[in-house]
């Protein structure tokens, strides 16, 4: 039984690494640099003839990773692979799931019909789904969702004492529950109006009786910030104590982490699906379990 080959893309050799570790596989890291006009030079130098592969790359900033990733895919393909999965610990383009205001484009939709073709399979850790309730919806090869809820669970048992759970929005109760679930901590749910890209407001009551527990803030993604700084002042306003602020994915617009920062929780945990200095929660083990169920043998 072999494992597949993990071709890890620029910045993700240390969790492709990981992986390898736990799958037992090998990496093979791709050459590629740019031309004096900007455009990419790839090169992979092993033969992949009949060889399972996985390219490994996490879409945050999608616009400057997607045509390497498409050139990498086409060239293990001509290069004679048996079968190629995109690994992506974070998935881009779930937000514009739908046509809000006339003439919109629904890059979810798009951004899947581009990838699907190249990739006979698809493994990715918590995908931002709300009106997408899953990846079948719109990507047309077979696909696993990896669920980071363990990993954080099992770190909140160790980290934190008397936690509270909160959850800054409806959408956050799905990462929540299961988390929940898994540490038997109480949930409170706050209620969040989106005012624009980078301001909320958050609605909320009877916070005041969680004073001797430490409130737990987990989303799933952390991109402007605005919704756990909005939450801190809450939880602060009421007289808890300072949050443990956790999220599957660092994706940290421009200023976002010095603004949380400012905000003062006690701690800002990520997992490692994206790089940042806030990573804290492996994922990696559970991540291998499941390229281990989609590649094929």
């Amino acid at each position: 039984m072999s494992s597949p080959l993990l071709v890890p893309l620029p910045g993700n050799e240390a969790i492709a690494s990981a992986l390898a570790r736990h799958l037992g596989g090998q990496v093979l890291v791709p050459s590629i640099r740019s031309f004096p006009d900007g455009e990419v030079y790839l090169r992979l130098d092993m033969d992949l003839h009949g060889r399972t592969v996985a390219i490994v790359c996490t879409l945050d900033r999608p616009d400057n990773k997607a045509l390497r990733l498409l050139f990498a895919a086409r060239t293990v393909h001509e290069l004679g692979a048996a079968s190629i999965g995109l690994v992506a610990p974070y998935l881009a383009y779930m937000r514009q799931d739908r046509r809000f205001q006339p003439g919109e484009a629904v890059t979810a939709r798009l951004f899947a019909s581009i990838l699907s073709p190249y990739f006979d399979w698809l493994v990715s850790v918590d995908p931002h789904l709300h009106r997408i309730r899953a990846l079948d919806e719109i990507y047309d090869i077979p696909n696993k969702t990896v669920h980071a809820a363990p990993a954080i669970a099992r770190w909140i048992g160790d980290n934190v004492s008397i936690p509270v759970l909160v959850g800054p929005d409806s959408e956050s109760v799905q990462w929540v529950s299961d988390v929940a679930k898994m540490t038997g901590a109480p949930v409170i749910t706050l209620n969040k109006t989106r005012l624009g890209d980078t301001t909320v407001r958050m609605e909320g009551d009877k916070l005041s009786r969680w004073h001797s527990h430490t409130p737990v803030l987990v989303d799933d993604i952390i991109s402007t910030a605005s919704t756990m700084i909005e939450t801190i002042r809450m939880l602060r306003e009421a007289g808890l104590h300072p949050p443990v602020c956790i999220a599957v994915h660092a994706i940290f617009s421009n200023g976002a982490y010095e603004a949380l920062r400012a905000a003062a929780p006690s701690r800002i945990v990520t997992t490692n699906t994206v790089a940042h200095e806030t990573n804290g929660i492996d994922i990696t083990p559970l991540l291998a379990h499941g390229i281990a169920e989609m590649a094929p043998q």
